[in-house]
């Protein structure tokens, strides 16, 4: 499954790389992330960063579409018992923008999650391999805006709202929740 959802990636940036109109771009920012609030009411945010790619393939004036492929550390963290929780991931989002003539955009699409390692961290002290816990794919929605300035270089900021339940083991469904915030910069703006 992974093989065939990198090698539909690789198909998918041949093929923007001959469009005219696509301009690619490197990101990084940092990571708020949680999960659901109904399964884990006891967890708190867990920071992480983000690091990536994007193709941001123009469609008219106002119109365009931004594939991204994106290193992103996700997760909780447990005060009460003062455990962390951290799941990673290669997100593949593929977002339909509106742009406005001031360089401000808004952005919505869905995303794919390939889980990456994720591990779980007891007293601050102890870590261990919990691949087992978790699916290998994530399926969620994107929501952010963003701002391009004419050198290239913008600010970034979306919600990430997990579909998929992400666990193999809790009989609840468990959800990834992440806000995103970091900067870009496209190359031949």
């Amino acid at each position: 499954m992974k093989r065939i959802i990198l090698l539909a990636v690789v198909a998918v940036a041949a093929h923007a790389a001959y469009a005219q109109n696509v301009q690619f771009g490197v990101k990084a920012g940092v990571n708020l992330a949680n999960f659901n609030e109904d399964i884990s009411p006891n967890s708190n945010s867990k920071a992480g960063l983000n690091i990536g790619a994007l193709a941001h393939i123009h469609l008219n004036k106002n119109w365009a579409v931004q594939p991204e492929a994106v290193y992103s550390m996700q997760g909780a963290e447990y005060s009460n018992s003062n455990t962390k929780i951290k799941v990673n991931y290669v997100n593949i989002p593929v977002l339909a923008q509106y742009m406005f003539a001031n360089g401000f955009r808004l952005q919505t699409g869905p995303q794919l999650g390939i889980l990456t390692n994720s591990k779980v961290k007891y007293n601050g002290a102890v870590e261990v391999d919990s691949d087992n816990n978790y699916k290998n794919t994530d399926f969620g929605w994107s929501f952010g805006a963003g701002y391009l300035t004419k050198a290239g270089f913008g600010l970034d900021a979306r919600y990430n709202l997990g579909i998929s339940d992400i666990s193999k083991t809790d009989p609840s469904d468990l959800k990834n929740r992440v806000w995103q915030f970091g900067v870009f910069y496209q190359f031949r703006h």
